[in-house]
């Protein structure tokens, strides 16, 4: 009877993950884990645990992290731990990645060709183990359909790469998507979609209820078949503190960390995991 929570618990996060569509393989926790930092990162320690810093990040590793993707920059702001935590990654044995923050208020070509000119500085530096740098990019919420294609479009140009994109969960932007031209449609799709979703409540808005789960997410864009990535754990800021805020069945922290970090399922192993980097990033060497 021991082994009964345990197995009650497993039963549930299979439930969880076959309620969210579609098939996530596993790994480490039963989960194909990817982790995203910045320079907020690490929040600071809440509980008794492991600790980890953009110089060592192999408490991440350790508790399931396949992949660590690093913020470039923000709004014509280059991020300053983000070289750090790419080579501590990388030094870990961690698959490593970038994104860039979109702003309004600043040229989106310009947040482009900041974001390719970094990509390209850390491709260059030749210091690398892994063979691919993922590049992602993550569009804020007063975000344009002209302004996402015109930054996806400066990054292929410049890189040949089809970056991830990342769309924060708000009612502008599952209005403007699922509202958009086929032609659109048809250019975002080319780019994997990164869902962000740690709640699994309903909640009112105008246009769409807030969806229980990412694939109900994705539905309501109407633009992407399924979520390539699921943005489950988040932080909740209240205060000047950080708490942790991830959907439910799944541990407020990721395994024995002493303070909360930005959690993610890729939907597919280990082996998918690699092959997804090597389509969309750059090559390191």
């Amino acid at each position: 009877m021991k082994s009964l929570p345990r197995l009650l618990g497993l039963l549930l996060l299979v439930h969880l993950l076959c309620h969210c569509g579609g098939s996530v393989s596993t790994n480490v926790g039963g989960r194909t884990e990817i982790v995203n930092v910045s320079a907020y990162d690490p929040k600071e320690k809440q509980r008794t645990g492991r600790g980890y810093s953009e110089h060592d990040v192999t408490a991440l590793r350790d508790n399931g992290a396949l992949g660590l993707i690093a913020r470039a920059g923000k709004g014509g702001q280059l991020d300053e731990k983000c070289h750090d935590f790419l080579r501590s990654s990388d030094r870990a044995g961690m698959l490593i990645g970038v994104y860039y923050r979109t702003t309004q208020g600043v040229s989106v070509l310009a947040q482009a060709d900041q974001f390719v000119n970094r990509v390209q500085s850390l491709a260059n530096s030749r210091e690398w183990s892994q063979e691919h740098l993922l590049l992602c990019a993550d569009f804020d919420a007063d975000s344009t359909t002209t302004q996402m294609i015109q930054f996806l479009d400066r990054v292929k140009q410049r890189t040949g790469v089809d970056c991830v994109v990342y769309l924060e969960n708000s009612e502008h932007l599952r209005v403007t998507l699922h509202n958009a031209s086929d032609t659109v449609k048809n250019r975002l799709r080319r780019s994997p979609y990164w869902a962000a979703l740690y709640s699994h409540d309903s909640g009112a808005c105008k246009a769409f209820p807030v969806p229980g789960t990412a694939t109900g997410l994705t539905q309501q864009y109407n633009t992407w078949r399924s979520w390539s990535i699921w943005q489950y754990g988040g932080v909740l800021w209240e205060n000047r503190r950080s708490s942790p805020k991830v959907y439910r069945g799944f541990s407020p922290y990721l395994g024995n960390l002493d303070r909360p970090v930005e959690r993610n399922i890729f939907r597919g192993s280990p082996d998918t995991l690699k092959l997804f980097w090597t389509r969309h990033g750059i090559p390191l060497r």
